[in-house]
């Protein structure tokens, strides 16, 4: 699918927003819950478990680096072609979602549980990356953009609340002490998450190529030697490195990590704190924790005051919520009052609040961060800017997740134990509350000085469409200057670097020139090649060679058929152009003189 004259409606933001579903359930089931299955009915110490979890996600932070960069040039693919560089990821990733399944067996050994996770984080890191993009592909609009994202985040908040609420239902079905229920919960889940990101691939589509990646395609395929390699990856790890040049995305990259980092250890801890610290079962804690319920309501407020406040006034918000019933939490640990399971769903209340928040925000900014790049470098860039914030998120909470392992052994827990030591419970109270509590200070302060928001992305835009329109960059606006110096952390003199040429009126004839010789077996399978009204004949030395499947799905053909010794390819009016680019490329030497 291309981006046409197409609407990003509410059920088309919803369908893109399925693939959430997994992005905020799978991970808030395996930051509440893994840790604590592993440790209670996999047998494994509290480093072990953690250690799982961070060699997991610094390993697939590397990885994902290089998707960034595999989906933004996929295009040149025969399956990017077909499926889309972004959308074929999300078709081959749904099945793969059987893995999470198998992360919730005991029984098993340590090597079991750290090959299973590692595959999961890589699977999701492979749906991820390119899913985070479409909207970017989807349309410029910052309307449109924001429907598909409070659409996913909507989901996200759904998701979060089955992640809760079904443990929830089914540990108090099977028991406290039945790791039935963990399986059985993996399992349910596997298969929601399939379903859902198979929906996203159908309802989703991407923009048309740019003419710098026409121009690509149009390059000789030729193997590279070891050195062309090799350089091409110092290109790739020197493009990752720009990213942070951009000011917008430092600051947007360095909020999203601390707040999501703190979220992280909130969650990671908030199941032995109950537990353990305040003594209540942990089908309550899962109660508890199922108050992100009011996370759906809250994506849609958000939704709407992103576009009236903007993004910083939301993470100021969100933090200073977060922060005050982080402060009551720890409160009632010290109280200990006799009402306190209902002063701790009161407390959870507002902390889902501004954890849906929080949530919420990054990714509804992102979308317009390669925006704010184009004005640098020229160039659409959204695989690269999701890659670098999945490597950096997943390596940062891959950290944190062992730190807070190595925390609480070190701090005398004991794994399978019921009942803890006063160091052991001291430790994971006071990491709780100045681990979550010390990173949402810094986001705090961080988010005061971010200035991305609906007016300065509009600023930006109008600059970006009269640049491209060729106009001199003498003629900007004081206000544009100042917006675009702020958001890119450039001299508007540096930006925008090569004056827009003239777009070659053959692109999209050549690129489709170029691909009909592809798949009809190439130039040496071609005997000569004519056409009447609407249709390209070409005569083929080896019809078996020819991939009609692919032919019948290039953008401008509307068919083909098998005419004696003639393949006939359907172009309507677009023929005689085609027939022309084909002279282009291969010349006059198997050209049939006589126009039939």
């Amino acid at each position: 699918m291309t981006i046409g004259n197409r609407k990003i409606t509410i059920p088309i933001g919803i369908g893109y927003g399925l693939t959430d579903l997994m992005g905020g359930g799978a991970f808030s089931i395996i930051a509440a819950w893994l840790l604590f299955f592993y440790t209670t009915y996999a047998g494994l110490t509290p480093v072990e478990a953690a250690s799982i979890v961070a060699i997991a996600r610094i390993v697939d932070a590397i990885v994902s680096l290089f998707i960034g960069s595999v989906t933004d040039n996929f295009f040149k693919n025969s399956l990017g072609k077909r499926f889309g560089r972004r959308r074929f990821f999300l078709l081959i990733g749904a099945p793969l979602m059987a893995v999470y399944a198998m992360l919730w067996v005991t029984g098993m050994s340590y090597w079991y549980y750290l090959g299973c996770y590692l595959a999961f984080e890589i699977i999701a890191a492979i749906v991820l990356i390119p899913w985070e993009t479409l909207p970017s592909e989807m349309t410029t609009d910052f309307n449109e953009r924001t429907i598909l994202s409070t659409s996913r985040m909507f989901i996200s908040a759904t998701g979060v609340f089955l992640s809760t609420f079904v443990p929830a239902l089914l540990i108090r079905f099977f028991g406290e002490s039945n790791a039935y229920a963990y399986t059985l919960n993996g399992t349910i889940f596997a298969v929601l998450f399939a379903i859902c990101i198979f929906i996203s691939y159908k309802v989703t589509w991407e923009r048309e190529l740019t003419d710098t990646m026409k121009a690509e395609l149009l390059q000789a395929d030729r193997p590279k030697s070891f050195g062309e390699r090799w350089q091409d990856l110092v290109v790739i790890m020197h493009d990752y490195g720009s990213t942070l040049k951009v000011r917008a995305f430092r600051q947007h990259l360095l909020i999203y990590i601390c707040s999501f980092t703190g979220k992280d250890v909130y969650n990671t801890v908030f199941v032995f704190f109950a537990v353990y610290c305040l003594n209540i079962p942990s089908a309550n804690a899962a109660d508890v924790l199922s108050l992100s319920i009011i996370g759906i309501p809250t994506t849609i407020a958000a939704g709407l005051l992103l576009v009236k406040i903007g993004p910083s006034n939301l993470y100021k918000i969100s933090y200073t919520t977060m922060l005050v019933t982080l402060a009551g939490f720890f409160a009632v640990y010290l109280y200990n009052p006799s009402s306190k399971l209902v002063i701790l769903y009161a407390l959870s209340f507002f902390y889902q609040i501004g954890r849906q928040i929080l949530e919420f925000t990054p990714w509804n900014v992102f979308p317009f961060i390669p925006d704010v790049d184009e004005l640098i470098c020229q160039k659409r860039r959204e695989g690269l800017f999701a890659a670098v914030m999945t490597f950096s998120r997943k390596t940062t909470v891959g950290i944190a997740t062992l730190v807070v392992g190595l925390v609480l052994q070190e701090g005398g827990f004991v794994k399978g134990q019921l009942q803890q030591s006063p160091e052991a419970i001291y430790t994971i109270s006071y990491t709780l509350l100045i681990g979550t509590g010390g990173l949402l200070i810094i986001a705090l302060i961080l988010a005061c000085s971010f200035k991305l928001d609906k007016k300065t992305h509009a600023i930006l835009i109008h600059e970006v469409n009269r640049l491209k329109a060729g106009e001199a960059k003498a003629d900007v606006t004081a206000e544009a200057r100042a917006v675009c110096e702020n958001l890119t952390g450039y001299k508007y003199e540096e930006l925008w670097p090569h004056q827009t040429a003239a777009r070659d009126p053959w692109a999209d004839e050549l690129v489709l020139a170029k691909e009909i010789i592809a798949n009809v077996g190439g130039s040496y399978n071609i005997d000569y090649y004519t056409y009447c009204v609407t249709r390209l004949r070409i005569k083929l030395t080896d019809h078996e060679a020819a991939n009609r499947e692919v032919l019948t799905n290039l953008d401008g053909v509307k068919g083909i058929t098998i005419v004696g010794q003639e393949l006939q390819i359907v172009l309507g009016q677009k023929v005689n152009a085609a027939y022309e680019a084909l002279q282009k490329i291969l010349g006059n030497k198997k050209q049939w003189k006589r126009r039939l």
